[in-house]
């Protein structure tokens, strides 16, 4: 199951999930991105969001105003449907409405292949290769890797460290699958404190010596923060493109 968090309010855009996006919306354009996978849920704290996903023929649930991140969102949601404790929850953001259908697809398959051999996994997500110029991006959140591809250390500031030349830097994909299980116990753990430092909730597994699984992936799709991004996403994904 696929379930969008749709907040409403945003500072930086304000209703930017309902922002034109070729003609729909884009938390509608973004459901549809990744509509073939599985079954899509919107979760939002809007009615007017709830009437959108309907007339568009996506379920919906309401959420709470409350909660600190999309997150507890999808918590909130998936406690209110009725799937089992094992079920596959992913989280795709409503601000990316050019995602890769595959980039998803990678998370999901992750996910079962770890479920199948009964790894213990908190979060399954997925990071792609980046330019220097983004590695100095503080808004664009950098990742490493150990040898089995599990997180180490997710960072705003540039890692690692290139004291010699770096030949290669990560950036993390805000894609993130658990099981309902594992997003309740997520949910349910204390915040860390490096996370309040980088406003990186994902670092609270981490914290808490929970495996988070990357899986490397090919993207050009990046999240829309601002009116800018907005602008600059239109102007690059044509609906050719798209």
């Amino acid at each position: 199951m696929i379930i969008i968090p749709a907040r409403i309010a945003s500072s930086r855009f304000p209703n930017k999930i309902l922002a034109d996006i070729n003609g729909l919306p884009m938390v509608i354009a973004t459901a549809r991105r990744v509509e073939t996978l599985d079954n899509v849920v919107i979760a939002t704290d809007s009615g007017e969001v709830i009437k959108l996903a309907q007339e568009y023929g996506f379920k919906a649930v309401m959420t709470g105003s409350h909660h600190q991140s999309g997150t507890d969102r999808i918590n909130e949601a998936a406690s209110k449907l009725d799937i089992n404790n094992d079920e596959i929850i992913v989280n795709v953001q409503a601000d990316e409405p050019f995602i890769e259908p595959l980039v998803v697809k990678s998370v999901i398959d992750r996910m079962k292949n770890a479920r199948e051999n009964n790894e213990d996994i908190m979060i399954t997500s997925c990071y792609k290769l980046i330019d220097k110029l983004a590695a100095n991006d503080p808004n664009h959140v950098k990742v490493i890797t150990d040898i089995n591809e599990n997180a180490i250390y997710f960072s705003r500031s540039k890692i690692p460290y290139d004291r010699e030349e770096c030949l290669e830097y990560f950036g993390h994909l805000g894609i993130y699958g658990f099981t309902k299980k594992s997003l309740q116990e997520f949910c349910n753990l204390s915040p860390a404190p490096l996370e309040h430092s980088e406003k990186l909730e994902q670092l609270r597994a981490i914290y808490h010596a929970r495996k988070i699984a990357m899986v490397r992936v090919s993207s050009e799709s990046f999240g829309i923060d601002t009116q800018e991004d907005l602008e600059r996403a239109l102007k690059y994904f044509k609906p050719s493109h798209s």
